[in-house]
């Protein structure tokens, strides 16, 4: 990786910062979102079982729809589009379709296939394994598209603050599937303030407790 390529990564994480004023009306080139989304999809999983689903909210009344559901937040409105990330509580059942090219195409050996399905489908016996793994994997794809959306022009806002029941039942979210928060995406209409960080000195630990 060049400086250059290392400085404008490091750009884009300091410049990220959430945007609660949108300029109204605009719509994001569907070759641009695709390019957003696809740079999600890339963001690391656990086994690689991709345990999100993410729902592209971009019309208009199916945003006005969400705003009372998410305690009447403007951004939800005023933003480009409304992307619901979800976690897939059956992700274990993604682990053929992600390990089986990689036996056809000569990458693994069909009993490391078989062992790894095994060891994933016994880890999914507990609820408790399934749903941390599907808020854990979701927010890193989460995380992915804010970065990918600052890169792209784009700003963001994480949100958590919404009524996750209403939210399924309005838009007929599967039971497979867990909400982990909206991220709402488009040009700011006013500059993100700055908010402020702790210090190094404040949030690590050096070795050990």
């Amino acid at each position: 990786m060049t400086q250059t390529v290392q400085s404008e990564v490091l750009k884009v994480l300091e410049d990220r910062h959430a945007v609660k004023q949108y300029q109204t009306g605009h719509k994001i080139p569907k070759e641009v979102l695709e390019q957003l989304l696809t740079a999600t999809s890339q963001a690391p999983s656990a086994w690689n079982l991709q345990h999100w689903k993410l729902l592209v909210i971009e019309d208009q009344a199916q945003k006005e729809k969400l705003l009372p559901i998410a305690y009447g937040q403007k951004q939800i409105v005023e933003s480009s589009v409304v992307i619901a990330v979800l976690g897939d509580l059956e992700a274990n059942k993604n682990a053929e379709l992600v390990f089986g090219p990689a036996v056809e195409g000569g990458f693994m050996p069909k009993e490391l296939k078989d062992n790894l399905i095994a060891q994933i489908d016994g880890a999914y016996q507990h609820p408790q394994v399934a749903h941390d793994e599907a808020i854990r994997n979701g927010s890193l794809a989460a995380m992915q598209l804010m970065i990918a959306a600052k890169a792209l022009g784009y700003d963001t806002c994480p949100m958590g603050g919404y009524d996750a029941a209403k939210f399924v039942e309005a838009f007929n979210v599967p039971a497979r599937y867990v909400p982990v928060m909206l991220v709402t995406v488009g040009l700011a209409a006013t500059p993100a303030r700055p908010s402020g960080r702790f210090s190094l000195e404040q949030i690590t630990v050096s070795n050990t407790f």
